[in-house]
């Protein structure tokens, strides 16, 4: 074997032990990606979730606003990825309890019982003024630790995303508590954008975040910012009255 063909050979074998080691770096890098997915989602491939979806507010019980069918798809891709199913059921229709599978809740206590709930048991520190009348400037407003997140139509809408758990390898439902359909949107999409940072700073733990939706006339669900981390005030309950 004469110089010329030892070198091309030790090049083809140094390619390929190049290309087999960033393959199975590569692959391992997916992989510990999607794990750590699937546990913030607490969705392991094979699993099934829930997703409680509102009514549409002015409609009928079983009518669905189109942008939060939009919020629909932009979760559905998430569940897709880590390898999991989803049962698709109305907020009147989730009858049982949390921590078994995991569970996406979309809309505001106006037009989700189930919000309702969860706020009362998990976040009791959270207020929503639901019961005021149209043109009142609180109807709709979010209160918690001492701050009313008021909702101007069309030119600022907040939003509360959630990821709540009990117990410790309990999977975890996340809440997506908006003033409006598009609100609710928006926090899809903001999950969908923003998961890997959110799993890093909380791990796999409880959190309450305010968004805040800035224009949607113009923009639709796409500008949203965090306004404030809640989580503590919203799992306080406020006190009693004297």
């Amino acid at each position: 074997m004469n110089d010329d063909v030892r070198n091309i050979l030790l090049g083809v074998i140094a390619t390929a032990l190049s290309g087999g080691l960033g393959w199975f770096a590569r692959t391992y890098l997916w992989r510990r990606a999607l794990r750590r997915k699937q546990a913030f989602f607490g969705l392991p491939t094979g699993s099934d979730c829930l997703f409680v979806v509102n009514r549409q507010m002015g409609g009928t019980d079983s009518s669905l606003h189109r942008n939060d069918a939009f919020a629909l798809l932009e979760i559905s891709s998430l569940i897709k990825d880590c390898g999991a199913t989803v049962q698709i059921v109305t907020q009147d229709g989730a009858r049982q309890g949390f921590g078994e599978r995991a569970e996406f809740c979309v809309g505001g206590p106006a037009s989700n019982a189930r919000t309702t709930a969860h706020l009362a048991s998990m976040l009791p520190g959270v207020r929503t003024d639901v019961g005021l009348a149209s043109g009142h400037p609180d109807r709709g407003a979010i209160r918690v630790g001492g701050e009313a997140y008021r909702w101007v139509k069309g030119e600022v809408e907040h939003v509360l995303l959630a990821r709540l758990t009990t117990e410790q390898g309990t999977r975890p439902v996340f809440l997506l508590s908006g003033q409006t359909a598009i609100s609710n949107q928006a926090a899809a999409r903001y999950l969908a954008r923003h998961h890997e940072r959110l799993s890093r700073k909380y791990g796999n733990g409880s959190f309450c975040l305010m968004l805040k939706v800035i224009n949607s006339d113009a923009y639709g669900p796409d500008v949203t910012e965090l306004l404030a981390d809640v989580t503590g005030p919203a799992r306080t309950p406020e006190p009693e009255a004297v």
